[in-house]
This record gives C-alpha cells, sequence and structure tokens, in this order.
C-alpha cells in the first residue's frame, strides 16, 4: 500500500540476497508483529504464506491448492521476480514461481484513474508447498451484507516500522458500505486504529466460518495516515469462473463453499 489511501503492499541468486533486502522484516525477524490494532494468529494460519518481489515488495498470501497461492495482483507486478516465503523448523525457505497469473480486469493504476480494478493474482510455484499447509476454504459469497469479518496478514503491526512485519496477525471488522453496493468490492471497519496495514496486501478477509470472502487490497487510516480505518478487498464469490479456470489449466481444484 503507498499514501493516504493506499495498496498494501527470484530468480534472484541466493537467500542471502533476499534476507539483506529484507533485513529488520520476515526473513530476520521472525517475532515480529502484523495488522494494526488486531492480535497474534487467526483464521486460515495453516494456509499462510508471504509473498515478496525483488524489487521490495511484501505481501501475504493464502494457498489454495499444493502448489498454488492466492495473493493480491499489485503484489506480484509485470516484470519482478517473485517469492513465496515460510519458515520450516525455524529455518526461512523462499520458493521459486513458475507462473503468475493477474486477473485480466487487474488496473495497476485504477486508483489514480478511479476505475474498476479486480486486484487478484493466483501464483504456480515450482514446486509444491509442505505438506503442513491446508488449502483455504473459498466463500461462494457474491453481494456481502452486514457481516462480522476477519482480516489476517503479515504486514505491519505499527504503521511506518518495518520491524513489526512477519508474524501472523489478525484484526475482527465489521463489513460497511461507505461507497455504496458493490458486487465485486468488500469494505470492513473496526474499532478505531484496528485494520489492516502494508504487508497485509494479499490476505485473506475470512467470515465466520473461516471460508475467504475476499483478498486484501487496500486500506486507508484517519488523520492522512494509511493504516487503521478502512480495509478493502476484492470479492471472490464473483471471480470463482476465473480462479477456476486458471487452476483447471494447472491441474488443480479450489475448495469452495
Amino acid at each position: 500500500m503507498a499514501g493516504a489511501a493506499t495498496k498494501i503492499g527470484l530468480m534472484g541468486s541466493s537467500l542471502q540476497k533476499w534476507a539483506g533486502m529484507m533485513t529488520g522484516c520476515a526473513l530476520i525477524a521472525p517475532q515480529a508483529s502484523a495488522i494494526v490494532g488486531g492480535q497474534a494468529g487467526g483464521p486460515v494460519e495453516a494456509s499462510a504464506v508471504m509473498v515478496l518481489h525483488d524489487r521490495g515488495g511484501i505481501c501475504s498470501g493464502v494457498v489454495i491448492a499444493p502448489d498454488v497461492v492466492l495473493t493480491a495482483a499489485h503484489c506480484v507486478p509485470a516484470g519482478a521476480a517473485i517469492r513465496v516465503h515460510f519458515r520450516e523448523a525455524g529455518q526461512p525457505v523462499l520458493l521459486a514461481t513458475q507462473t503468475v497469473r493477474r486477473h485480466p480486469e487487474y488496473r495497476a493504476n485504477a486508483v489514480q484513474e478511479r476505475t474498476r480494478s479486480i486486484d487478484l493474482a493466483l501464483i504456480r510455484l515450482a514446486s509444491p508447498l509442505p505438506a503442513r499447509f491446508e488449502p483455504a476454504t473459498l466463500s461462494t459469497l457474491t453481494s456481502p451484507a452486514a457481516a462480522s469479518v476477519t482480516a489476517a496478514g503479515f504486514g505491519l503491526a505499527r504503521e511506518g516500522d518495518a520491524s513489526t512485519t512477519g508474524s501472523w496477525r489478525s484484526v475482527a471488522l465489521q463489513t460497511v458500505q461507505p461507497y455504496g453496493p458493490s458486487a465485486v468490492l468488500l469494505w470492513a471497519r473496526g474499532a478505531a486504529g484496528a485494520g489492516a496495514c502494508q504487508g497485509d496486501s494479499g490476505g485473506p478477509i475470512t467470515d465466520v466460518r473461516h471460508r475467504v470472502v475476499a483478498i486484501t487490497n487496500w486500506s486507508t487510516g484517519a488523520s492522512g495516515r494509511s493504516c487503521g480505518d478502512l480495509t478493502q478487498g476484492a470479492l471472490l464469490g464473483p471471480q470463482r469462473r476465473w480462479i477456476d479456470s486458471v487452476l483447471g489449466g494447472w491441474d488443480q481444484r479450489a475448495q469452495w463453499n
């Protein structure tokens, strides 16, 4: 994410290269916090990974198949080298990607141009994730009414402090409609100062049954800040055909309910 209303946001040679880029962040400080105003842990933690790119981007992602991660499209910019990061036995792991598919209706400059954009992307890994990862269940919901939801991710716990990324955290929110009903977006707001922040893009927004309803892609804060007020996500239900089509081409299938 970038600005007062902001997006939350290897072919490289080595783990050391990426660790150097991420000094003070997830690869170096695994006990750091994330999500402003939230708490440690949360729904679908067994499906959670970080999504990194070699231009310094740090995002969250959701495992939906043994070798497929769902995230926000702005987390995987064209031409960037992408890696999926997690820890195994306490050690950092970086998995290479085989293919990245951004939603065909994603527009990188949508906020500035005030145009519609579907900020979703699917990452196919070069090798499967460890068996301990559980594919998340996706929600078929297409038009959310007032409901309790939970946003989760690996992003900042304190805005502007990069050392507070890297731990899975979550925050309870309530869906709202600040701009009227939407067929493609979900908005949610919690207690003052609570919500998504940089690094939480690509993370899940789940319902009370822990189904992933939306993928976080944007947030705002009070008094010119970027975090802790409104959290926005791209609804998955209306994009089911696209998700299923891409996964079908990769001989995989998402779990919907």
